[in-house]
């Protein structure tokens, strides 16, 4: 572990697309970096600089990005977009200094690696999902180190491997406190909580499906119920007077600032499988009823599942066998057999990687050590007057 050298304050570009599942580490890493004492600079398009509650204090610059589609003219103003991005990361550089330039996938990530790689920066790339992106997929053959949150990733050539560090997708202190709590006491006659998330806006296919599985457990069952729901606005109201014939004690919204509180409380979580997702349910060690998104890029939401599956801490159900009678036997399964639900927690939690976000630092520190700080930090003594490694 890089060990922080006093009164030397190094400089990080952190490159992310605009959606939760790239932002999010971006998030944490920034954090943890600027607590060491660094200085952190943001690259990311409109959405990212929209997204609610991230990089409070953080320099944040939003630069074009084409994405690569619509045929030969999308291409082209993919292209150009790609370019003027690109030089408007040089022109940050040059008065920024970075140290290194990290990038966690999304388009607006390409121009900046791009931009870093030509002016000789190190650089690195953070793979959240266990198939490798796009965006990353182009720049792994050219970076210095690749992070990956899981410690199997498809279609990342296996000669790449001495620059592969496995390190985890890095969750919000709030999250990753959890670990240290013990699971929410669950008594026959308790109140049974059930967090269903859908990503950054919901997901219709949970607002379709889950009052309707709910309604088909035994009464006993389900009127110890209490669900907090994320939908989107156009289904919230359908899905509240659902609950409410039910009689299921229901609290929706359409994002959850809270959502590390209402992860503490809940005894099952019935979701998307992103790469942000798995990591806080496997951190936190909560069980789970996992829906990957079908239509994700080369189906990574069910590669991101198995690891957590395969241990015991969740069940997947894909989404065309994701009927009201397949969640309402799951949910059985899991919540009526003595001590399944406490088991798949502990299972969960086995597979989680709660230092992503300190060994990611530390990875991003070694990257950018400089000749003049290695010089430093050789003669530098620690406490018991021996020279840093």
């Amino acid at each position: 572990m890089t060990r922080d050298i006093p009164g030397i304050t190094r400089h990080y570009v952190l490159a992310a697309g605009g959606t939760g599942g790239h932002m999010i580490p971006a998030h944490a890493l920034a954090g943890e970096l600027m607590r060491r004492g660094h200085r952190v600079a943001l690259v990311t398009d409109d959405r990212g600089a929209r997204f609610p509650g991230l990089f409070a204090g953080v320099q944040t610059h939003i630069l074009p990005a084409g994405r690569m589609a619509g045929g030969p003219l999308g291409w082209l103003k993919a292209a150009r977009a790609i370019h003027q991005g690109r030089e408007m990361a040089r022109q940050l550089y040059r008065t920024f200094e970075p140290s290194a330039v990290i990038g966690f996938g999304g388009y607006p990530a390409l121009p900046a690696l791009l931009a870093a790689l030509k002016a000789g920066l190190p650089t690195a790339i953070h793979e959240q999902n266990a198939v490798i992106g796009r965006t990353n997929r182009l720049l792994a053959r050219r970076v210095d180190a690749i992070a990956t949150g899981f410690g199997s990733v498809e279609r990342l050539p296996d000669k790449l491997a001495h620059k592969v560090h496995v390190v985890g997708n890095p969750v919000r202190a709030e999250v990753a406190a959890l670990r240290d709590e013990p699971f929410p006491p669950l008594t026959e006659e308790g109140v049974f909580r059930i967090l269903v998330t859908g990503g950054s806006q919901g997901a219709t296919v949970l607002s379709d499906v889950v009052p309707e599985g709910l309604g088909l457990l035994p009464v006993a069952f389900r009127q110890r119920l209490q669900v907090t729901q994320q939908c989107r606005p156009e289904d919230i109201a359908a899905v509240r007077t659902r609950y409410a014939a039910l009689g299921i004690p229901a609290d929706l919204a359409t994002y959850l600032p809270d959502l590390p509180e209402k992860l503490g409380w809940a005894h099952l979580v019935i979701g998307r499988a992103g790469a942000s997702t798995i990591a806080e349910l496997t951190v936190a060690g909560r069980p789970a009823i996992l829906v990957p998104y079908p239509a994700a890029t080369d189906d990574h939401q069910a590669a991101n599942a198995r690891e957590m599956v395969e241990a015991g801490g969740a069940r997947m159900i894909r989404q065309t066998r994701f009927t009201a009678i397949e969640l309402a036997k799951q949910m059985q399964k899991l919540s009526l057999e003595p001590g399944a639900l406490q088991n798949a927690a502990k299972r969960a939690a086995s597979v989680g990687r709660p230092n992503a976000v300190t060994d990611l630092a530390d990875l991003v520190e070694r990257l950018g050590r400089t000749p003049v700080v290695d010089a430093i930090a050789a003669e530098l003594p620690d406490l018991s007057g021996k020279a840093l490694a």
